[in-house]
């Protein structure tokens, strides 16, 4: 049975597993049409999601519920057009809209509480003719669960494992019998100096097709130009609770902020369509380009409460794995945007 929890609770209640609350949902897309037609464990996630979270919140996200718009551009690199055909990806400076996000459905939660990671970025590309493409992708190199109702079975270990569950409670057990779930949740996340600081991966693949026809699976890496920084465990309890905002919009009045989009490259053996499985640093990497941001989006606070990123809006020249996780989103994205924008 659920139950409602909110994350403070949960975190007083199963601090290991909490962070695997965090990841699946990147920030909610596509139409609220969709909704009626949603698979029942799609809903069932989200309903899970918000209870977790202390929610329904109205008009929030079920997850990356707490975020922040900004506009900039990107130019791709030479070595991006070998890869793809993909529109974005022939040189031209695109412009985008990207929102960074903190995890959990919690609206208000600190930038620095450790629930508020992985930390989100969706990043819309506005091509010609008012066609758009978009990325989602979270600050942490892996996956906890390789299907949607995997994850569903732990988010309900989870919602079971209550300070009265008997040991080992649901939650230990589903860790026990899920390595990368347990990986997941166990490993260290902490808070970053900035968002301009913070490195995101795509765990899902996609297939660049280029003009030649050639193709090769893929997933992202957005790294910062100006490194990775984290802050140490002092500084992070010293954190105001909206430090990551402030931050951006500090470095922004003085200048841009930039990150290198990459790109791994599959090799033979490689399964594309696991998000639980992380390919290592000897997979050749590829630069796609460099993503400029330069301004808070005007307004953005109303903006994102309609503006839907869709990690499956793609454009020809790049086309979705066969990972359930991937092919799962618009689903559970469905049900959340229609939600949201309903309120």
């Amino acid at each position: 049975m659920l139950v409602s929890l909110s994350y403070p609770a949960l975190s007083r209640r199963c601090p290991l597993a909490l962070a695997v609350v965090a990841a699946l949902l990147g920030t909610p897309t596509a139409i609220a049409a969709e909704a009626a037609a949603t698979p029942s464990v799609a809903v069932q996630t989200v309903d899970t999601l918000e209870k977790l979270a202390g929610g329904p919140h109205a008009g929030f996200r079920a997850n990356h519920a707490k975020g922040v718009l900004a506009t900039g551009k990107f130019v791709a690199t030479a070595e991006a057009k070998k890869l793809s055909k993909a529109a974005h990806l022939q040189g031209a400076a695109v412009p985008v809209i990207v929102r960074y996000s903190n995890a959990t459905g919690v609206p208000n939660l600190p930038d620095a509480n450790p629930n508020a990671s992985p930390h989100g970025i969706a990043i819309r590309f506005q091509l010609p003719e008012g066609r758009v493409t978009d990325i989602v992708s979270i600050s942490f190199d892996g996956f906890p669960a390789a299907t949607l109702e995997d994850f569903l079975g732990l988010l309900n270990a989870i919602a079971a494992s209550g300070p009265d569950a008997k040991k080992p409670t649901p939650v230990e057990a589903f860790l026990g019998g899920h390595p990368a779930a347990k990986a997941f949740a166990t490993a260290p996340k902490p808070a970053p100096v900035s968002y301009a600081t913070l490195p995101f991966f795509g765990v899902n693949a996609f297939k660049f097709t280029n003009a030649a026809g050639a193709s090769v699976y893929t997933r992202y890496r957005i790294v910062p130009v100006a490194g990775d920084q984290r802050l140490s465990d002092a500084d992070a309890a010293k954190a105001a609770p909206n430090y990551l905002v402030d931050d951006l919009a500090a470095r922004l009045a003085k200048g841009p902020i930039a990150y290198s989009i990459k790109v791994q490259l599959a090799k033979d053996g490689d399964d594309v369509n696991d998000a639980t499985k992380v390919w290592d640093s000897k997979h050749v990497e590829v630069t796609l380009g460099t993503l400029t941001i330069d301004a808070l989006l005007p307004d953005g606070a109303k903006a994102e409460k309609s503006l839907f990123f869709n990690p499956l809006l793609l454009v020809d020249g790049i086309a979705p794995s066969a990972d359930p996780i991937l092919l799962a989103r618009p689903g559970a994205y469905a049900v959340s945007v229609g939600r949201r924008v309903g309120k």
